[in-house]
């Protein structure tokens, strides 16, 4: 006897269904991705993720000081909305002036000290129009974050529904309150990040600092250690990609913008590292298995 087409799906059946969808997702074209996930747009990030970054996950882009967090993080936001996931690009440090600036730089391929002092050739000109107009057609919100966990959570509600929301950087979003640590802070940021992954259905990505890194140790990769927060960061996040220059730390040996970019954690998948290329000028990351978009 056929069973009744109102019969209700059990919850176990619609998870069956969702791991079909992703399997079907994995073995077809590189151009879909499993139905939960948001494209970084680095194909070697993507691999390593199982097509992307997942909606309701927490995860961590982490570096040390000038390493490039920022720029990699944009990036993958540009290229996130490139691909049609509407994303919004939280931040601390910047006005939406500067960050538009930077988009511009990665996107146009121009240098971004040049765009600030207005030193543009013809075919930088038109390299910034063309890159522009791309910019504009992306489901694509760059906007400062001057306060705390408050303005994070009525960014997400007030905006246009988002799949990816950015936080540049973890700790930022808020200053200890009085009688607590900066790692207490830090853990209450984090356990924040992970409920307004779940609660609001998007990928979360918060850049964070390595409070904990030691430079001029044996090995200067960055460690789930090195992440501070008491060990309640390390545990919370979902992924955890780092950032490793190594003519950073060893310029005589270091080949000049190889990047290593570390899975210190991925709790549905590989760890391991991929190798990208940092054009500094132009603060633009390439993949270097599928460098063009």
């Amino acid at each position: 006897m056929r069973p009744s087409s109102d019969r209700q799906v059990s919850p176990a059946e619609a998870l069956i269904a969702q791991i079909d969808a992703r399997e079907k997702a994995r073995q077809a074209p590189a151009a879909d991705a499993p139905p939960d996930a948001v494209r970084s747009g680095f194909p070697s990030i993507d691999r390593v993720l199982g097509g992307g970054l997942r909606r309701q996950d927490f995860l961590v882009l982490a570096g040390d000081v000038g390493a490039g967090k920022s720029a990699l993080a944009l990036a993958i936001a540009i290229r996130a909305a490139a691909h049609g996931h509407p994303v919004l690009y939280l931040s601390g440090e910047m006005s939406e002036e500067r960050l538009l600036e930077r988009a511009l730089a990665l996107e146009a391929r121009v240098a971004v000290d040049t765009i600030r002092k207005g030193e543009l050739g013809d075919l930088e000109r038109a390299a910034l129009g063309a890159a522009a107009i791309r910019l504009r057609d992306y489901p694509l919100m760059l906007r400062p974050l001057r306060s705390g966990r408050t303005e994070l959570s009525e960014a997400l509600r007030t905006v246009p529904r988002r799949a990816l929301c950015i936080v540049d950087e973890l700790q930022l979003v808020e200053a200890p309150a009085p009688g607590e640590t900066p790692e207490q802070s830090l853990a209450g940021v984090a356990r924040f990040c992970k409920q307004v992954a779940l609660d609001e259905d998007v990928a979360l990505l918060a850049v964070a600092s390595l409070p904990r890194l030691r430079p001029m140790r044996q090995d200067p990769r960055p460690t789930l250690e090195d992440l501070g927060g008491g060990g309640v960061v390390k545990q919370l996040a979902d992924v955890v990609l780092a950032i490793y220059r190594e003519e950073m730390y060893r310029p005589a040996i270091g080949v000049e913008g190889a990047v290593e970019l570390l899975t210190l954690k991925n709790r549905n998948g590989p760890t391991g590292y991929l190798d990208l290329y940092f054009y500094r000028q132009w603060l633009r990351f390439e993949d270097m298995l599928d460098p063009d978009r």
